[in-house]
């Protein structure tokens, strides 16, 4: 297959076309790297593009002509920070993703494959499904839920196939651990190996339930290749099983790296999802999904990567754009 993969030097994007091109795959993509990191693409053998999804004339020049899926796996994904920087968050999420699938259909790719948030859920007060309806709680979420529209409205119109992917809390080798804006469990663990208490938002008592990048990596390669599954929408993680408190998790990373501070409690952030948890039996069902790595092991992996690679000062490269009482202060006095 000819895969063609936006966000390609991120995090998601990166393993992605690792997966892909161990499978045989021709892998070709495009990042702006401003999160992704070449870096990441070490000994990969990806055709690779500089520019910005939002450029509608650049991605029509990189997406290869009948290529078999575009994976939409780029956009800043940063839900807390859509609240104080709303035009920065929700323009590159939803105008990024409109230029990427009118591109795609205009070089006659024959599927695309976007990844969404479980912020298009909200705080509904249950076990989300991917029938219950949707109530984004954030510029991020609605953005994201506009693009999932948008998308659905073009394969009515124009014919593409398309699959949408809502991830639950992805972690693993690759992520981006010097973002202060994101990734709790890379934040700590780039913070304790700087010798800095890990900062914790309110109480600490709100919960995540953590996805293995490999896991989430298996369900979404049955969403390219797989040509009876198409126009379906697909919760991915591991529900209960991963669910803990990140006073747990600042716990559980603090005695694997043998650090005894105590971690440093900050004001809640704003309309933040205090119990987020997705239900992924259509997963189980349909794709074959299963948890095969537990938070303690995925921790173990993400420890020995940042290690190798080397801590590094967080990098404030997003700017708040709005700045009042509700901003969190460790973005604004730059304390993480």
């Amino acid at each position: 297959m000819k895969i063609f993969i936006t966000g390609i030097a991120g995090f998601l994007g990166a393993n992605l076309a690792d997966h892909f091109l161990k499978l045989g795959h021709e892998v070709h993509g495009c990042d702006n790297l401003i999160g992704g990191d070449l870096k990441n693409l070490k000994n990969l053998n990806v055709i690779f593009s500089k520019g910005d999804c939002s450029d509608i004339e650049f991605m029509k020049s990189v997406i290869v002509e009948n290529t078999d899926c575009v994976i939409h796996a780029a956009a800043y994904a940063h839900e807390g920070l859509s609240v104080f920087a709303p035009y920065l968050i929700s323009s590159n999420v939803f105008s990024g993703s409109v230029s990427v699938f009118s591109a795609s259909i205009i070089k006659k790719a024959k599927r695309i494959v976007f990844c969404s948030s479980m912020a298009r859920y909200g705080d509904l007060q249950k076990e989300f499904e991917e029938n219950d309806i949707p109530k984004p709680d954030d510029p991020y979420g609605i953005a994201k839920l506009a693009a999932e529209d948008v998308l659905k409205c073009l394969s009515d119109s124009h014919g593409i196939e398309y699959n949408i992917a809502v991830p639950h809390n992805i972690i693993g080798r690759k992520q981006k651990y010097h973002d202060p804006f994101r990734n709790v469990a890379a934040i700590m663990i780039n913070r304790i190996l700087q010798n800095k208490q890990p900062v914790i938002y309110g109480d600490g008592e709100q919960k995540r339930s953590f996805s293995d990048i490999r896991d989430c990596i298996f369900c979404l390669d049955k969403m390219v290749t797989d040509k009876k599954i198409n126009k379906e929408i697909f919760n991915i993680g591991p529900g209960k099983e991963n669910f803990i408190t990140i006073n747990k998790l600042a716990e559980l990373i603090s005695n694997k790296l043998q650090f005894n501070l105590p971690p440093i409690y900050v004001d809640k952030r704003p309309r933040e999802v205090k119990f987020p948890l997705c239900s992924a039996k259509k997963a189980e069902k349909i794709l074959g999904y299963k948890t095969n790595y537990s938070v303690e092991d995925t921790i173990s992996d993400m420890i020995n990567d940042i290690k190798q690679r080397g801590p590094l000062e967080f990098d404030y490269n997003y700017e708040v754009e709005i700045i009042n009482s509700q901003t969190p202060k460790t973005w604004t006095n730059k304390l993480i």
